[in-house]
């Protein structure tokens, strides 16, 4: 359906058992087969659902959930118990599965044929109850899932169990994602770095570091004719002065140099297989650039922008949580309208009801949130080691609603935290030609801003219009990390209880552990 997912697919399995007869197995294969052809019909789910057969004996269900470990095309399994299935019978199936699960209660049948109901139609659909059994033994064992109620054909349920799907989808392309860090974390920032190797114990992504004189080695490969076409892209893609193409002016010195960098950063990424990266604007090689040739003469903040439309992760100042983060954010976003987008606080606009955050960064905004065609502009930028003229996207985002996500180290655990923001109309910036967002976070400015900040949150976050709270949920149940939602509902004293709770949750837990 999606170039992202293509290669995935879901396994449904069904549970029963052999106490009914063989004509009841026989029904209930014919069932689950049309129900698994009506969910792929749909057109709501993203990934293929994949029918694996009924379950009838315990060694049937660890055959199946061991074979699911091991096909890599497989990134979750669905479980749903058409008959009474004892639930002991699935034990040493759960104790060994890897992979996400999701437990749908549902029925064949939509509604109760009151007049013709009979003993074998009850002994066939007892999902009412076999469900609660496979519940209890999910529950007691304290495995982790996504639980969906609801009828099989109804739109909501097939949402929910899409949402989950996109979410493995973002999980599985997590487990063998490699990060490179193009120089190191910057100024003693502490929320931006954390436990790199607790971080792929729990989440899967591995974080390198690529030091700048092998980045060069890149650089110096790159031929001049490649450059001259991505320009050309560069100029039919996004809005600009003509000036610009004027090729004995600095401002195309500029544009050149930094679709230079662009094709060398990609190159550098393509050759060791990497799904994200990180930069350090102190960090940008030869600081004699100009009469070396030995670095970038701007930050990439160019490459940057466009490559994070293209599905790189990325993260400012060497912040490698964020670009692990924000390529999940855009596996999960694939097939979606709104956009989404690396973010940081930048700075505050109180104005009473519309207190609002400004959302921006010196140039790395993606122009997937854009609300309109981006302007490929060349403007000074006084920071970092190259305080030169520099080639940017400037935009303003959509108007709309959306949500906002981060994880950060908590020495004993990760926490994701996430917000729902309504992002509104900024006002015009002739002196500052960034990208940039506006926002309110929920419920509100004093709330939401306060609740980020008591939880710990990030300065950096990543954003999309199109993901809800609801993916966010599924994605910590997966990786097993906790979960702070800041929305409408929330208030602060009852955030604060939460974080309270949770802080006592997890000392016991390591404490039992």
């Amino acid at each position: 359906m999606i170039k992202a997912f293509e290669n995935y697919e879901v396994w449904f399995v069904t549970g029963a058992q052999l106490l009914y007869g063989g004509d009841a197995v026989v029904q209930v294969d014919g069932h689950s087969k049309e129900m698994v052809e009506g969910l792929n019909n749909s057109g709501r789910l993203p990934v293929k659902v994949v029918y694996k057969g009924t379950a009838n004996s315990s060694k049937e269900v660890a055959d199946i959930f061991a074979q699911a470990n091991n096909e890599k095309k497989c990134i979750g399994v669905i479980t749903w118990m058409h008959t009474f299935s004892p639930a002991k019978m699935w034990i040493h199936g759960l104790q060994i599965l890897h992979k996400p699960l999701l437990h749908l209660h549902t029925q064949f049948n939509e509604e109760i044929p009151w007049d013709t109901m009979d003993m074998d139609f009850m002994n066939l659909n007892q999902s009412a109850h076999g469900d609660r059994e496979f519940g209890h033994i999910i529950s007691r064992m304290r495995i982790r899932r996504k639980l969906v109620v609801g009828y099989w054909k109804d739109p909501k349920t097939q949402e929910h169990i899409a949402v989950w799907e996109r979410v493995c989808a973002a999980w599985a392309d997590s487990q063998d994602m490699l990060i490179l860090r193009f120089g190191d974390q910057m100024n003693n920032v502490a929320v931006t770095d954390g436990d790199k190797v607790a971080a792929e114990q729990v989440m899967g992504y591995h974080v390198d570091y690529c030091p700048f004189s092998e980045v060069m080695k890149y650089f110096n490969e790159v031929k001049d004719e490649d450059v001259d076409a991505l320009v050309n892209v560069y100029f039919s893609d996004y809005d600009h002065d003509a000036e610009l193409e004027d090729t004995t002016t600095e401002g195309y010195k500029k544009v050149w140099n930094a679709a230079k960098a662009e094709l060398t950063l990609r190159a550098v990424l393509e050759d060791k297989g990497a799904k994200g990266f990180t930069t350090n604007f102190d960090d940008l090689g030869d600081a004699n650039v100009e009469q070396t040739g030995l670095g970038f003469d701007q930050i990439p903040g160019l490459a940057s922008q466009r490559m994070m439309a293209e599905g790189y992760g990325f993260g400012a100042e060497g912040d490698w949580k964020s670009a692990a983060l924000y390529r999940s954010v855009w596996v999960m976003n694939q097939g979606l309208q709104g956009g989404c987008s690396f973010l940081e606080d930048y700075t505050l606009n109180f104005n009473g009801e519309q207190s609002a955050i400004l959302q921006s960064h010196m140039l790395e905004v993606c122009p997937l949130i854009a609300t309109a065609r981006p302007r490929l502009e060349v403007h000074f930028l006084g920071i970092g080691i190259r305080k030169s003229l520099t080639a940017r996207l400037v935009f303003t985002s959509k108007v709309g609603k959306g949500v906002t996500a981060t994880v950060v180290d908590m020495g004993n655990r990760f926490r994701l935290i996430v917000n729902d923001v309504d992002c509104i109309e900024p006002k015009p910036l002739p002196k500052l030609p960034v990208a940039s967002a506006l926002w309110i976070p929920q419920p509100n400015f004093e709330v939401g801003a306060g609740c980020w900040i008591y939880a710990g949150g990030t300065h950096h976050s990543c954003f999309s219009y199109d993901l809800t709270d609801e993916y966010w949920q599924d994605y910590a149940e997966i990786a097993g990390i906790e979960c702070l939602i800041i929305n409408n509902d929330t208030t602060v004293d009852n955030f604060r209880r939460e974080l309270r709770v949770n802080e006592v949750y997890y000392m016991l837990n390591k404490a039992l552990c």
